[in-house]
């Protein structure tokens, strides 16, 4: 059982999307099962709750840890939900198993490109405009202004950048580095999903553009499944048109369906686990499909023949598939 500590949002109404939402018409199917091993009792701190706003609501969850633990939740100074435990010797078998609602629209539908001085920014939002341990933008000045200066400022400027990044750097699964900054990426020139959103933040930022790191799900909503297992994604947010904007420098195409679980200045205020001592991660599973939520029901094993999406067309509950 979870208990919730009262705190106070610092993320104002006004920092969330202001532009009118459109309905929360589909279902996604999102979840995980960890399982970790302690040598002796370690603190933990698990931030994977997903965050609540006009653009994903919760429709029904279910949540266990084995052996049964107490958990406190409480929000950390970005707005996230995080579970605070501790991890007994031994294993301890994590489950959250969610029915995510979000609208059929990709994800730039009413995107205003209109950018916002920096002595118009609110003051929550400046933060995101400064160099953090990841995105150390301070050393990216030249290279952005030689790459990007030329340019129109706002959402313009957003995609030549995701456009650079995403044609310049390879990815590689497995090739990140907690180690490894943006100045790092740009020179080796390949890294994981993690490295492409540092990469279009610390350059954002390059141009005063306040921009966040997000962590979440991606399930393949009118989308080809490209056949790789499923997995937490990062990608970024870039404040324009006094709201926040979502995109991904890895595939570099609007999405639709996405579940946000966290944001912040970077990676680490975006890890999914924290352990204060010796504990490992022995074992996990994740997954984020559509469903049909009167087919398909929380608890169900995990069926990927059941989804509705994993193709390009936009599918329905009431829709059967193409022959």
């Amino acid at each position: 059982m979870k208990n919730s500590s009262p705190t106070l949002n610092p993320l104002s109404p006004s920092l969330e999307p202001t532009i009118l939402t459109p309905p929360r018409d589909i279902v996604i199917r999102c979840g995980f099962e960890f399982q970790y091993n302690a040598s002796w009792p370690t603190p933990a701190l698990l931030v994977l709750n997903p965050r609540l706003d006009p653009w994903q609501s919760m429709r029904c969850e279910e949540f266990s840890i084995e052996p049964p633990l107490p958990v406190t939740e409480f929000q950390d100074m970005w707005g996230n939900c995080v579970d605070r435990l501790l991890l007994p010797p031994g294993q301890t078998t994590i489950r959250h198993d969610m029915f995510i609602q979000t609208p059929s629209v990709p994800e730039d539908y009413g995107a205003v490109d209109s950018p916002v001085p920096v002595e118009e920014l609110p003051a929550e939002v400046l933060r995101y405009t400064l160099p953090s341990r990841y995105c150390d933008s301070d050393k990216l000045m030249d290279f952005a202004f030689a790459q990007f200066g030329d340019i129109p400022h706002g959402l313009v400027r957003v995609q030549a950048i995701c456009d650079w990044v995403h044609n310049n750097i390879e990815y590689r699964w497995g090739a990140g580095s907690s180690f490894s900054s943006v100045s790092d990426v740009i020179a080796q020139r390949f890294g994981v999903c993690r490295d492409f959103a540092h990469a279009a933040v610390a350059l954002c930022r390059c141009f005063n553009m306040p921009a966040r790191y997000i962590t979440g799900y991606v399930p393949d909503v009118a989308y080809k499944d490209r056949g790789t297992p499923m997995d937490f994604h990062a990608y970024f947010q870039v404040y324009v048109g006094n709201s926040w904007r979502t995109y991904d420098a890895r595939f570099n195409c609007p999405r639709i369906g996405r579940v946000k679980i966290a944001c912040g200045l970077d990676a680490v205020d975006g890890a999914f686990s924290t352990l204060y001592g010796a504990a490992t991660l022995s074992w996990f599973h994740v997954w984020a499909y559509q469903v049909d939520p009167n087919e398909v029901h929380l608890g169900d094993p995990i069926d990927l023949s059941k989804r509705l999406d994993g193709t390009k067309t936009l599918r329905f509950p009431d829709e059967q598939p193409a022959l």
